[in-house]
């Protein structure tokens, strides 16, 4: 019981970092894409090979089976994941992505345990329909036109596949490993690609303090916690916490004083936190198990 409730602890403030990191985000409008994630994701990378190193552990190399679905996250769960964000809101309003966005938990809530081979559990399919209804009425619609849905449901699909190619690899290698090399790579695509498109410049102190937190905190500190929290709670039940984005991404705005806070924003909130509650009562098989990593133990128990 205690480990499932520093999971859930612990994936609850992985979706919470994530969603109040918006207005960081904002900072980075105007520099490159790809030189800025490459940017961020060395910076995380830094930092959980300090973690590892201060806690005397060792980084496990992937083996071959692990590569493929370390470059399918990166690939789609990352770096696909943050074109298509900053893509769809071209062509639909923020409210219409983040409200198809909000379908991830039932993504993962049925296709999670059928990757696995077991039927869905019926209390994480519950919880993530409660949590998507209740990020709709948050997020309050919107529109589209053009691609604007495709690209907002390849939003969804990314932010699934995070997840989805993690499992495994976290069983074999441990949390912090999976989110180390996932960062290493996308560090090294990200300078590539990015060499190519957009350049590279010097950022200016604010979008360098901007660099530091998202790879900091955004990355090294929030990967670490959800593999830790998907670990242990297994893909179909963590992913009910995702909701919880949108609702720090609320109480930021409304903190920063850049939207007022409403009933149906609350009645959303509320929403959020009750299919969080009935998503988790259930218990999922990765939770019986713990993942045993190929080094050290005390890696698979780290925090994100």
């Amino acid at each position: 019981m205690g480990h499932g409730r520093a999971a859930i602890a612990a994936g609850a403030m992985s979706s919470v970092i994530v969603g109040a990191s918006v207005p960081v985000t904002g900072m980075l409008q105007a520099y490159p894409l790809l030189t800025g994630q490459a940017m961020r994701y060395a910076l995380g990378a830094l930092a959980l090979l300090a973690w590892t190193w201060l806690r005397g552990g060792r980084l496990p190399l992937p083996g071959r089976r692990d590569w493929p679905a370390l470059l399918g996250l990166v690939t789609t769960g990352m770096l696909g994941f943050t074109a298509c964000v900053l893509h769809a809101q071209r062509y639909a309003e923020p409210g219409f992505v983040a409200a198809v966005l909000g379908a991830s938990p039932l993504v993962l809530a049925l296709v999670a345990p059928l990757v696995a081979g077991r039927r869905p559990a019926v209390a994480a399919v519950v919880g993530a329909v409660v949590v998507v209804a209740g990020v709709v009425v948050l997020s309050g619609g919107g529109s589209w036109h053009g691609p604007g849905l495709a690209l907002a449901l390849l939003t969804v699909a990314g932010e699934a596949s995070f997840t989805l190619f993690a499992v495994g690899v976290v069983r074999r290698l441990g949390g912090v490993a999976v989110a180390t090399w996932c960062c290493l790579i996308a560090a090294v695509a990200g300078a590539a690609l990015g060499t190519v498109v957009g350049g590279w410049r010097v950022p200016t102190v604010r979008e360098g303090v901007a660099l530091a937190v998202l790879g900091v905190v955004l990355t090294a500190v929030a990967f670490g916690l959800w593999y830790f929290a998907v670990a242990r709670l297994g893909a179909d039940r963590a992913g009910v916490l995702i909701g919880l984005m949108p609702v720090a991404g609320l109480a930021a705005s409304v903190a920063l004083g850049a939207q007022a806070l409403t009933g149906v924003a609350v009645v959303g909130a509320v929403a959020v936190a009750a299919g969080c509650v009935i998503g988790l009562r259930g218990r999922a098989a990765d939770a019986d198990h713990p993942p045993r990593p190929r080094s050290r133990p005390r890696l698979a128990r780290s925090e994100r």
